[in-house]
């Protein structure tokens, strides 16, 4: 973990008086786990840069835990990502910066603005870049996001961040100090009082009219109790019940469309929904009337119990008829899911290699033969639609594909086989992107 601070412009060694860090000396301090080093790499009296790396000790960082025995605590990206521990080290390394408290005799080069750049890294969040970058442009920093790379992939899902702007010394590091925690949404020690004094008094002067406050004090202080104390919450007026619109995911559209598909057909008595999941789609399956067995394929135990809890629960409803949960694999046959009427991969194929697609298919059309055959996939080209920085839309998903990259495939499979194919798009349409979600139905002809 680094962060280096470059100031540019007339009295620029005055910085090292306002970090209280003697150019010609090397600081170095270990204590609790960390090295911390901070050396000058260029001096001048128009330039100054400093580097300021944190190296952690893994072992350490779990030494006093509850779970020290267990192995899997030692494998995380502590070690590297830069976090609240990386912020405890530059609140330490450059307290008298950050407070504003250089000696009386440079105290007028507190609130001097210096022409600065800031890098810092690597992180690891769940912000996407728009958001990392809106954390920074309301204190008029403009922002530049990298990716690293590795050995696995082209690019690393790590991230360096690069600010620069007009700031003062003590501006930027209050800045980073309380956005790094907000990036990475993590914190190694307890929230208390302290926390929230600390916190409240490095966002004075910016975070009052911060776009994005309320993020910031949520994932900073995390709990309502804490967030409630600090001097930055807002209490938010309740909508009246009838103002509130309510946000259809789009989870829910797929399930939608699926089974009013499924409603329309002359012969649905028995469905296999292979890949289930955790039975959601199963237990409304089992709604649908005329329906009157439904098998539930999944290969993974822990979501075949959570299924089998679902199952429970709408056991005894009314016209429910319970689906039956299968350990079973799109990799291996199983007889038991022969000549159904209705067989259903919903979000499932993109899990899987590619290459191995036309054998699953193979499979299902000439050994299964479904009367009816409906197939769920994202469509890759509405990702810009999402403002989308990775890839894909999960980090499970082997491959998506455009709208022609899926019709080429539907009409691969069902090239030799007796079906007839039909596309439909699923959500909200965005011209020129399509739909989110693009489904195949395939119907057997008859013989």
């Amino acid at each position: 973990m680094q962060l280096s601070l470059t100031v540019r412009g007339p009295g620029a060694e005055a910085v090292s008086y306002l970090a209280a860090k003697n150019p010609n000396n090397l600081y170095e301090r270990n204590e609790k786990g960390l090295t911390v080093r901070l050396v000058y790499t260029a001096f001048s009296s128009e330039e100054v840069q400093f580097l300021l790396y944190v190296k952690t000790d893994p072992i350490n960082l779990v030494k006093n835990s509850p779970d020290y025995f267990d192995i899997t605590h030692y494998i995380n990206d502590r070690e590297f990502a830069a976090s609240s521990l990386f912020v405890s080290a530059i609140r330490k390394a450059l307290g008298t910066a950050l407070n504003g408290k250089p000696n009386e005799e440079y105290a007028a080069w507190i609130g001097h603005p210096f022409e600065m750049e800031l890098a810092f890294g690597p992180i690891a969040s769940d912000l996407r870049d728009p958001e990392l970058e809106a954390l920074f442009t309301p204190m008029r920093y403009s922002v530049e996001i990298e990716r690293g790379k590795s050995f696995i992939r082209e690019k690393s899902t790590a991230r360096f961040i690069t600010i620069k702007g007009n700031q003062t010394v003590q501006n930027a590091l209050k800045h980073v100090s309380i956005l790094i925690p907000v990036i990475d949404n993590y914190k190694h020690y307890f929230i208390d009082e302290r926390e929230i004094e600390k916190f409240d008094r490095y966002g004075e002067g910016w975070l009052e009219n911060h776009p994005l406050k309320a993020l910031i004090v949520k994932r900073s202080l995390r709990f309502q109790n804490m967030i409630s104390q600090s001097k930055f919450f807002e209490k938010v007026p309740k909508l009246d019940e009838k103002d509130v619109v309510p946000k259809v995911r789009l989870n829910d559209l797929r399930y939608e469309a699926i089974l009013n598909y499924v409603k329309g057909l002359p012969k649905r008595e028995t469905i296999v929904d292979l890949g289930a999941g955790e039975g959601k789609l199963s237990v409304q399956l089992g709604f649908v009337e005329g329906v009157k067995e439904i098998l539930s394929v999944e290969p993974a135990n822990k979501s075949r119990l959570r299924a089998m809890e679902r199952f429970e629960q709408a056991k005894g409803k009314r016209g429910f008829i319970e689906p039956k949960s299968i350990a079973g694999s799109l990799f291996y046959y199983d007889e038991r899911l022969n000549n159904k009427d209705v067989m259903i991969l919903c979000e499932v194929i993109e899990h899987i290699d590619e290459y191995r697609l036309a054998p699953i298919f193979e499979t299902i059309f000439k050994d299964y033969r479904p009367r009816v055959l409906i197939v769920t996939t994202p469509n890759q080209e509405y990702n810009v639609v999402y403002e989308m920085d990775d890839v894909m839309r999960h980090k499970d998903h082997r491959f998506e594909w455009t709208r022609d990259e899926f019709l080429q495939k539907v009409q691969e499979w069902t090239k030799d086989n007796p079906y007839q194919v039909s596309i439909q798009g699923i959500g909200e349409e965005y011209q020129p992107y399509g739909h989110p979600t693009q489904m195949a139905i395939y119907r057997r002809e008859q013989e």
